[in-house]
């Protein structure tokens, strides 16, 4: 499924940033008066005052999240200017409320503290992903620029020499579609042009968030951002390193492959047989995934005899019958039932009578038993698949509702996306089997192209995954200058990715701007995380469920015992390490990628099988 932005959280300093940092003086004011700062005096802060700030500080929090999280929902499900302006001025008195107390937290970084209240410090003080500097003015200015910044993408378009203009999606749209390469390169520079007037804003940007982490204790943002995952920030570089290692020969695999029947498609002139590939071949605007290719690169005799999308429909699913199959997924696990709110207030259907945001979503409103789903269902395969992965978000938070406000998350950003990705690769013929909608298996022949499919998404994203903020952390720590944002944008691209820009760029360009996290501040780490994480969680629950067969072929439907498992990581929230979270399913405390490595050994022995037969020279 597509890489989506942040689905809303519990943690109200993470809707803040979701929201924006757009506090007026008024509303900081405000925080700052009720806000528990340490007692006026010269001496050094104390426990007990650290104690009562983190304690007055996650009463506020919690309070402001559900205040939040309802302006949000209506705003996403009744789109007004109305809706707009209460959305937004919840939002600047989350914002502001956040700022003063990451800046309050930081005082408080030397106090001894027991673990949980070390952590909840440490969660107020960090968590922050653009940290306004002290100033007021310069406030302010981080605050429009952040603004400004998301306007240019959210009202980008490129208009066709015959006066056709396109936004974002439809272009998109063109990019999975078309097969003129001609076509594609002109969608793919097009958008491109709309970053290009983001480049000033951006540094100027950068150098206000960077003053605003070093006001919070931090070096940099670079530092801060990295700070977030129970490591030392280079160590957590370290780590990201050495998972990239784990998987990069399965990738590199894959790669020469699809370069190579690109080459067949299109001839040396547009596909190359060595060295990068052009960006705009691989169905993607960023090339980030690669399924919409799969046509063109598929293996004989791929067809697995059936289509999901069909099946629903010979069998009579609705909107409503799809959601319902996805919860007895997880009761099948043990979970109890989604309260009767639920289905009461989601959104299943796109209304005809309102605008609202169908981008899928799950939420939890008031931070106990109300959550609820928002996407427009469509009636196909991708949509049943995202359903599933929703509800695990969902489940996750229901899970964690007993703890502390401030815990009221999973164990590191990259946990939350996992859940919903581990169910979601239990959808597999034999779970639809189980559940009617499927007669027969199809035979171990057919899971090559299955298997291919999934890596063109899953394997193909990896390295995108890690190098956006591989670029960015050099960008905080000033590694790249703003002289060199463009070239050291690319040199990581064909770096990680081995995908190269079809046309000549320069620094009159801003290439990173045309992505929306890159404007829109939006943590990306998270994702390669996730990526990792969801098959070490599948490879782990699959043997707890006593699954001897293939791991791509495991579902565990129907299996209490891996039910039980899964729940006790969800039920400990953010309350402790990941470490310690990942060791109550996989058994250790390290992420390690041969899980990956497991799942796809099938198509990796083919791939290389169809790469030496033909005779390719692998990497870039």
């Amino acid at each position: 499924m597509a890489i989506l932005l942040n689905r809303p959280t519990t943690l109200a300093l993470t809707i803040a940033l979701t929201l924006g940092l757009t506090a007026c003086n008024d509303a900081q004011s405000k925080a700052e008066a009720t806000a528990a700062a340490p007692a006026a005096t010269n001496a050094a802060p104390d426990k007990a005052q650290a104690i009562a700030f983190i304690q007055d500080a996650e009463a506020q929090m919690a309070q402001l999240s559900i205040e939040a999280n309802r302006a949000e929902w209506i705003y996403s499900n009744f789109i007004t200017e109305d809706t707009a302006a209460l959305s937004a001025a919840v939002g600047e008195k989350v914002s502001a409320a956040s700022v003063n107390f990451a800046t309050e937290a930081a005082k408080y970084a030397n106090v001894e503290l027991d673990p949980a209240n070390a952590r909840k410090l440490n969660i107020l003080r960090s968590a922050l992903v653009l940290p306004a500097p002290l100033d007021p003015a310069k406030n302010a200015e981080l605050a429009q620029i952040s603004s400004e910044l998301n306007g240019l993408y959210g009202k980008g378009k490129y208009c066709f020499a015959d006066g056709k203009c396109m936004t974002q999606p439809e272009l998109s749209s063109l990019m999975a579609e078309s097969r003129d390469p001609a076509k594609l390169l002109e969608a793919w520079k097009g958008w491109r042009e709309i970053a290009k007037p983001m480049r000033p804003l951006f540094q100027r940007e950068v150098e206000l968030a960077n003053e605003g982490a070093k006001d919070l204790g931090y070096a940099n943002l670079s530092e801060l951002w990295r700070s977030q995952y129970d490591m030392k920030p280079d160590e957590f570089s370290q780590e990201l390193d050495r998972l990239w290692g784990q998987v990069k020969p399965l990738y590199e695999s894959l790669h020469c492959y699809v370069r190579g029947e690109l080459n067949n498609e299109y001839g040396d002139a547009i596909a190359p047989k060595t060295g990068p590939i052009p960006a705009h071949l691989l169905g993607n605007m960023w090339a980030q995934q690669w399924g919409n290719v799969y046509d063109l690169v598929a293996p004989d005799d791929a067809d697995p005899g059936y289509d999901v999308t069909e099946l629903l429909e010979q069998k009579g699913y609705d909107e409503h019958k799809m959601v319902k199959q996805a919860e007895s997924f997880f009761t099948s696990l043990g979970f109890a039932p989604l309260p009767d709110s639920f289905w009461s207030r989601s959104l299943f259907l796109q209304p005809k009578d309102r605008d609202v945001v169908c981008h899928a979503s799950a939420w939890d409103l008031d931070n106990l038993d109300d959550i609820r789903i928002k996407m427009c269902i469509q009636k196909t395969a991708e949509d049943f698949t995202v359903i599933h992965h929703e509800l695990g978000h969902n489940f996750y938070q229901r899970a964690y509702k007993q703890q502390p406000f401030l815990f009221k998350n999973s164990a590191n950003d990259g946990f939350h996306e996992a859940i919903g990705d581990t169910i979601a690769l239990s959808i597999t013929p034999s779970y639809l089997k189980q559940i009617g909608l499927l007669e027969d298996v199809p035979d171990a022949s057919k899971d090559i192209g299955l298997l291919l499919k999934q890596a063109l998404d899953k394997i193909a994203f990896l390295p995108f995954g890690l190098m956006i903020d591989q670029w960015r952390w050099k960008v905080f720590s000033g590694e790249i200058t703003p002289a060199q944002y463009n070239q050291a944008w690319w040199e990581l691209r064909e770096k990680y990715q081995g995908v190269k820009a079809p046309t000549d760029r320069t620094e009159a360009d801003f290439d990173p701007g045309a992505k929306y996290h890159v404007p829109g501040n939006v943590p990306y780490t998270r994702y390669f995380l996730a990526h990792i994480l969801q098959f070490q969680f599948h490879k782990a629950l699959c043997d707890t469920a006593g699954d001897k067969g293939p791991v791509h072929r495991c579902s565990i439907y129907g299996n209490q015992a891996a039910g039980e498992k899964l729940n006790k990581m969800l039920e400990l929230g953010a309350s402790q390490p990941w470490p310690v979270a990942l060791k109550e399913v996989t058994g250790t405390e390290g992420m390690d990628a041969k899980a990956v490595l497991d799942y796809f050994a099938p198509l990796k022995i083919w791939l290389d099988e169809q790469n030496t037969a033909a005779n390719r020279q692998c990497g870039w």
